[in-house]
């Protein structure tokens, strides 16, 4: 609204410096930008990652299993498995000796991650497999998926506004620096009787 505002306030105004106008279409155009130029960016980018994300999960749901695996025994004491995508605030995960049948199948054992309180030998947990056997992590789900999309399209347009009026303010600095140069060579051809009662009589 300022843009709008100053474009008509020096339109028809004789004190109108080529400057002024010229800061009042940089304005202008930055706001015609930031309307029209920032949801673009943000739809595109969040549409390109919510598709990209999409694809994953279907890949993920169709290479990952879960199945069930059995506690064979503790292993020596050691600190609780960190996971990536378990919240803050989640459950404990214990490591244990654990023995499941692959979605090939085949019969694997080995160390697994679970969220078990207490795992004793004979507990039965589910846990993510690839189709040879070999634990993985979850698959991403849909609503993470969609998630994250949202918030890369919201990134992206913040970060095409910024640039915007990156810009804007760029363009206007150098404005006033010409302006202030010109201010500068005006004040020395005035030369040092400037100001003087008949100087140039």
């Amino acid at each position: 609204m300022r843009a709008i505002s100053g474009l008509r306030r020096w339109r028809h105004n004789p004190l109108c410096r080529g400057t002024d106008l010229a800061e009042a279409w940089t304005a202008f155009a930055a706001l015609l930008l930031l309307l029209v130029a920032v949801p673009v960016a943000g739809v595109l980018v969040g549409g390109a990652v919510q598709d990209a994300l999409q694809r994953s999960v279907r890949a993920q749901h169709q290479s990952r299993h879960l199945v069930t695996a059995t506690v064979v025994r503790m292993p020596d004491p050691s600190p609780p498995a960190a996971d990536p995508e378990t919240p803050v605030g989640g459950e404990p995960r214990h490591r244990v000796l654990a023995h499941w049948t692959a979605p090939d199948g085949t019969e694997r054992s080995g160390p697994v991650p679970t969220r078990l309180e207490d795992p004793r030998p004979g507990d039965r947990f589910r846990t993510w497999t690839d189709r040879h056997g070999t634990t993985v992590a979850r698959p991403l789900d849909t609503a993470t998926a969609t998630t994250h999309a949202v918030l890369a399209g919201v990134g992206a347009a913040l970060v095409t506004a910024a640039l915007v009026e990156g810009f804007r303010r760029l363009a206007v600095w150098c404005m006033v620096r010409r302006r202030y140069a010109r201010w500068d060579r005006a004040w020395e051809s005035a030369g040092p009787d400037w100001g003087r009662t008949g100087a140039g009589n």
